[in-house]
C-alpha cells in the first residue's frame, strides 16, 4: 500500500480523489512514488530463466502477465541490513539464488499451486523471494502481476471485486495449459493479503491461504498511508474520495472491507502481522482473525514493519510450510489459532 500515497499527490476532492484511487498504479511515472523504507536487492538473472506468459482476463477486458516458478533447489539465501538514515529506519534485504535451480523429486510432481500477491502499486518481482523459498519445498510458484499493475494492462483497479475473478479465470488458464496441480493455496502481502482472503471466499479450488499484512477496512488503510506518506494532503479530500468510492466501482458500502468478506465468509487463514507496522496494525489483523475460519493462526513478528514484514523468511517460512502442509502451526500453550510471536531475528 506504500505506492498509494504517490496517487493522492495531485488531488482534489470528492470524485476526482475517487478516480484516482482507482487508477492503475503501473500508469503513475516512476518518479511519481515515494521512497520505500525498504529495499529489496536481487541477482542479475533473478527471475530471467522464468519465462513470462499472458493471460487474457475480464470484462473489462485486461491481461495478466505472469511467471512460473517450477520446484526445485534454488539455494535462496536472505540477509538483512537495518540502519538509520535521517532519522527513519531503512531495512535492506538481499536475496541470492542460483537460477535455474537444481531438479528435485517434486519438480515432475509438484505439491500443489501457489498463487503469490503482490502488494498495491508493485509487481510479481516483490514475491519472488517467497515463490523460490516455497519451490524449495515442493510448490509450482505462480508470480502474477494484479490488473493495472507491472506489466498487465487494464486502466483501472477494482480492490479486489473483479481481481477475484481474474485470478480464477487464470487458474482455468493454468488448467488448459496443464499446469494446474492442485491442492491450489495462495499468499498475499497487504493488498494482494485482503485479495487472497476474498478470492477464497468465492473460488473452491483455493485450499490455503495466507494473509500478510491484510488490511481490515480499505478507507483505515489508506488513511493510515496518507498519514505516513502523504499528511500534507487535506485529510477531508482523503475521506471525500473515499466516500464516493463505493459508487464509482457500483458495489455496496463495505464491500470494499475484508472485514465484509470474512463476516460472511469465514475463511481459514493463517494471518501475519507486524509489530511496528502503521498501515496494517496488529489490531486490525487480529480483528481479521476473529472473522476467519476456525483453527486460523496468528502470527505476529514483533520488530516488522507493514514493509518489511514479507521478507522476515527466517521466521515465515516454517509456519507458512506448516500452513500450506494442512495443519495449523501450534500457539504458544499448543492451541492453533493462538497468538504467537516471532522471533524478530
Amino acid at each position: 500500500m506504500v505506492v498509494l500515497a504517490t496517487s493522492l499527490a495531485n488531488t482534489g476532492c470528492g470524485g476526482f480523489m475517487a478516480r484516482r484511487l482507482v487508477q492503475a498504479p503501473n500508469t503513475y511515472p516512476s518518479w511519481f512514488a515515494p521512497r520505500a523504507p525498504v529495499e529489496l536487492v536481487f541477482g542479475g538473472n533473478y527471475l530471467t530463466n522464468f519465462p513470462v506468459h499472458c493471460a487474457e482476463v475480464g470484462p473489462p477486458g485486461a491481461r495478466l502477465c505472469y511467471r512460473l516458478v517450477e520446484p526445485g533447489d534454488y539455494c535462496l539465501e536472505v540477509s538483512r541490513v537495518s540502519r538509520l538514515e535521517r532519522g527513519h529506519p531503512r531495512c535492506q534485504f538481499t536475496f541470492h539464488a542460483t537460477v535455474p535451480g537444481s531438479p528435485t523429486g517434486y519438480t515432475a510432481s509438484p505439491r500443489g499451486t501457489l498463487v503469490l500477491l503482490h502488494c498495491y502499486g508493485m509487481s510479481k518481482t516483490v514475491m519472488a523471494p517467497w515463490a523460490l523459498r516455497l519451490a524449495q519445498d515442493g510448490w509450482r510458484g505462480v508470480l502474477v502481476d494484479l490488473r493495472g499493475h507491472g506489466k498487465s494492462t487494464g486502466p483501472q483497479i477494482y480492490f479486489g471485486v473483479q481481481e477475484a475473478r481474474d485470478l480464477s479465470q487464470l487458474l482455468g488458464e493454468l488448467a488448459r495449459g496443464g499446469r494446474l496441480t492442485e491442492p491450489v493455496a495462495v499468499l498475499g502481502y497487504s493488498y494482494g493479503a485482503a485479495l487472497a482472503l476474498r478470492w477464497a471466499a468465492v473460488e473452491p479450488r483455493v485450499h490455503r491461504v495466507v494473509a500478510i499484512a491484510p488490511y481490515a477496512e480499505l478507507s483505515r488503510s489508506v488513511l493510515n498511508v496518507r498519514r505516513e506518506y502523504a499528511g500534507w494532503i487535506p485529510e477531508a479530500c482523503v475521506k471525500a474520495g473515499l466516500n464516493r468510492l463505493p459508487g464509482l466501482l457500483k458495489v455496496e458500502p463495505g464491500e470494499l472491507d475484508t472485514t465484509t468478506v470474512l463476516a460472511r465468509t469465514p475463511v481459514p487463514a493463517l494471518f501475519v502481522a507486524g509489530g511496528l507496522d502503521d498501515i496494517a496494525p496488529v489490531s486490525d489483523v487480529s480483528r481479521l482473525h476473529t472473522l476467519a475460519g476456525s483453527g486460523s493462526p496468528l502470527l505476529v513478528l514483533p520488530e516488522a514493519t507493514h514493509e518489511s514484514l514479507p521478507y522476515w523468511l527466517d521466521d515465515l517460512a516454517d509456519p507458512v510450510l506448516t500452513w500450506l502442509a494442512g495443519t495449523a502451526p501450534a500457539g504458544e500453550g499448543g492451541e492453533a489459532g493462538a497468538l504467537r510471536s516471532g522471533s524478530g531475528r
